[in-house]
């Protein structure tokens, strides 16, 4: 970590901003999150990315920026100004693209749209998770 480089900085809002319309087409239920569940989403991402190394933060920095900006080509508008289905068309593309880091992109971004969301203590007790630290063990 270089000096002065805060590891627990919020997520910049163009970030927040593709975050959230990717969060739309990936887990369609985050529709019904207020404010605050926004905000619990985004401090469960943050933390889950305060760890991870300087280079891998920048280079989903990058790829936001890319989920953002690649759609103008096609369909003339940013991502995250997209209607419903044109993102989940474009998400596809990125998810079935034939370059394996662009894949891995989307792959990565899935999963913290999953984390923010299933991720929240409210959401999991609402879908009846209930995992245990001790995993199988503790159904015996």
């Amino acid at each position: 970590m270089r000096d002065g480089e805060n590891k627990t900085a919020a997520l910049p809002a163009s970030a927040r901003r593709v975050l959230r319309a990717a969060a739309g087409a990936i887990v369609p239920e985050t529709a019904t999150l207020d404010e605050p569940g926004w905000a619990e989403f985004e401090r469960l991402i943050t933390l889950t990315l305060r760890d991870r190394p300087a280079g891998l933060r920048r280079r989903l920095h990058l790829f936001l920026r890319a989920v953002e900006w690649l759609p103008v080509l096609r369909y003339r508008g940013r991502f995250s100004s997209l209607a419903p289905e044109q993102r989940a068309q474009f998400l596809s593309w990125l998810e079935n693209h034939p370059v394996l880091l662009v894949r891995n992109g989307f792959w990565g971004l899935r999963a913290l749209v999953l984390l923010g969301y299933y991720g929240q203590p409210e959401i999991t007790r609402e879908i009846g998770y209930a995992a245990h630290p001790r995993g199988w063990e503790a159904r015996r």
